[in-house]
């Protein structure tokens, strides 16, 4: 760096309601040592009081306002302040509800130095220093809990896994558990629009030693100075650039990222929103579900990504859970074992329109369960029918194939639907989905195809034949739900225990890499995320297969062109329905209690 790294650490006392500590260096005991910097907000008062930290690479000093203006004009006023920040608890608010706030800049980002490496195991093991460091303090009462959105939520699970001193909780919002699954590779499928626009917008703009932060108004400059562009790409793993060159969970960069969902053994209150259908819902349920956890909680909401987790009532769950376990203040009974219902459910049933929160909440009732997946699920196929019907009955044998063409994309969809007739009674779907489709891919050119890429969605009807729209991610209109699954990546590993009739389990690895051939028929079954349903009387659901991005994927596009090249994928597929080749999707139907 142009000057030595030092102690710039700043004391505010007197301008707010909490003692406000910037650029506190916390010493890392990685192997490269080092350090990251955070800032501390505290109450002000004598007394150790619980701490609640996040650690991520969105800028410790950039203010909410800044990040997402028109975001922040929207948020709960309570949780506005001069330090409020994208995706994270608002000190203001917790300072005078007992809790200290740590909020670190990870290595290699905002005031961190070092190598920008998101979600590695190195930056994992930082997070895990800070943790204890915050155990440490003097001001800390030894407890600590994590609290954040996304990044600030999939963060959590990794660290939580490796077992920090002082760690009694967390809540991860909305935050993948299962970076190659959940987020980079759906089905083995490259998901690279949001990680470019994620990665170019959010993470690289806020790079230790990038110049013109302050003139962008992105949060003050590197304090040791600014870095070339050659330093700065010398100083980074690009996301982009990893998980385009990296296919498989066996490759070192995914399998440097995993952990064991067991080792997590923290009371846990995982936030999952129906309408995350192409980044965070998965993992949070299956987070909830594989993690090690005595004490573990599921909860589903609705509406946008970012401000749900502001709402007054959901800030009051979060803040009964973390008095529960961070002060032993246990006022609702989390700390008491089945007490608190495992799961607590939104139920979609009506149509509110997307993205109008107000009517969400008065249209959309909750329920409690005891157990994830609801133990009273009946699993149901849903037959397609050559004649593009879907029905409970299993249809009689023909030699037809459905054609579509292949490599779709969002702005050209390839697809074919199938439909169900009108409910005849009220109908609650809830839990996990899988579709089995017998595929084959043909050449429409001299060079036949050898793979096959398979998007598959669930769409709902009113009795008018007028598509219901939910809220998703960023506020936009999506269906009930998406699945993916690249052919050659097909193999499903039944002996192992998370391998359910309703949720294969794919390991993903290059030795699970199976030939695809023109013409050859591949029965394949496609994990469909999890969703919830309320299908009323009159209503109907359409399933959709096809060749690539359809309504509803919004920033979260498949189309990179070394990932879907037209040598491999270019051509036609199809479906086949003929003796021994039924096709279904199974439901997961809900009886009353």
């Amino acid at each position: 760096m142009p000057n030595q790294v030092r102690d710039i650490s700043f004391v505010d006392k007197d301008n707010f309601s909490y003692v406000f500590e910037q650029n506190v260096d916390v010493p890392l005991k990685v192997r490269e040592g080092g350090l990251v910097r955070v800032n501390v907000y505290r109450p002000k008062t004598d007394k150790p009081v619980p701490v609640l930290v996040t650690y991520g690479p969105y800028g410790k000093d950039i203010s909410y306002a800044d990040f997402h203006p028109k975001s922040f004009a929207e948020l709960n006023p309570q949780h506005k302040s001069d330090h409020s920040a994208w995706e994270t608890p608002d000190p203001k608010f917790w300072t005078s509800h007992g809790y200290a706030v740590v909020r670190a800049d990870e290595r290699g980002l905002g005031q961190s130095p070092g190598v920008l490496d998101t979600m590695s195991r190195g930056t994992s093991e930082a997070f895990f220093d800070v943790v204890e460091w915050a155990s440490e303090q003097s001001w800390s009462s030894g407890k600590v809990g994590l609290l954040g959105i996304s990044y600030y939520a999939g963060s959590q699970w990794r660290v939580a896994a490796r077992q920090p001193k002082g760690l009694a909780a967390i809540i991860p919002w909305e935050g993948m558990s299962d970076y190659y699954r959940d987020r980079c590779r759906h089905g083995g499928i490259f998901s690279n629009q949001f990680i470019k626009f994620w990665w170019d917008r959010q993470v690289i703009t806020n790079q230790y030693g990038k110049p013109g932060r302050k003139a962008a108004n992105w949060g003050p400059d590197t304090i040791e100075g600014s870095l070339s562009d050659e330093e700065l790409a010398a100083n980074r793993r690009d996301q982009n650039v990893d998980n385009v060159e990296n296919r498989f969970r066996d490759d070192d960069y995914y399998a440097s990222k995993d952990y064991n969902p067991q080792d997590i053994k923290v009371p846990l209150l995982s936030v999952a929103n129906w309408g995350g259908i192409l980044l965070h819902l998965r993992g949070n349920i299956l987070g909830y579900v594989n993690a090690g956890s005595e004490f573990k909680y599921l909860r589903c909401i609705v509406g946008r990504h970012d401000l749900p987790f502001y709402y007054e009532e959901e800030v009051e769950i979060q803040r009964s859970f973390l008095d529960a376990f961070l002060k032993g203040e246990d006022r609702v009974g989390w700390s008491e074992k089945g007490k608190v219902p495992a799961v607590d459910m939104v139920l979609r049933k009506g149509n509110p329109g997307f993205n109008d929160a107000p009517k969400e909440l008065e249209l959309f009732k909750r329920r409690t369960e005891n157990e994830w997946p609801i133990a009273r699920t009946k699993y149901t196929k849903f037959y397609l029918t050559q004649d593009n019907g879907l029905s409970t009955s299993e249809p009689s044998a023909s030699d037809k194939l459905v054609t579509y063409k292949a490599l779709g994309k969002l702005d050209n969809p390839q697809l074919v639907q199938f439909t169900t007739a009108s409910f005849e009674e009220e109908t609650e779907i809830t839990g996990h989905i899988v579709a089995h489709l017998n595929v084959s891919a043909t050449s429409t050119d001299s060079k036949p195809p050898s793979d096959i890429d398979v998007f598959v969605t669930l769409r709902h009807l009113d009795s008018a034949g007028k598509e219901i729209f939910y809220t998703g991610t960023a506020g936009d209109p999506i269906p009930l739900c998406k699945g993916w699954l690249r052919v050659s990546l097909r193999k499903v590993e039944e002996s192992d225990p998370r391998h359910k009739e309703y949720l294969p389990h794919r390991e993903y690895r290059s030795t699970d890499v199976q030939e695809v051939q023109a013409g050859e028929v591949y029965g394949v079954d496609v994990e469909v995320w999890p969703t919830n349903v309320v299908v009323e009387k009159g209503s109907k659901l359409v399933f959709e297969v096809s060749s690539g991005d359809s309504q509803g994927t919004g920033i979260f596009g498949h189309w990179h062109p070394k990932d879907r090249p037209d040598e491999i994928f270019a051509g036609e597929n199809n479906i086949h329905f003929g003796k021994g080749q039924l096709n279904f999707v199974t439901l997961p139907i809900i009886p009353p209690k």
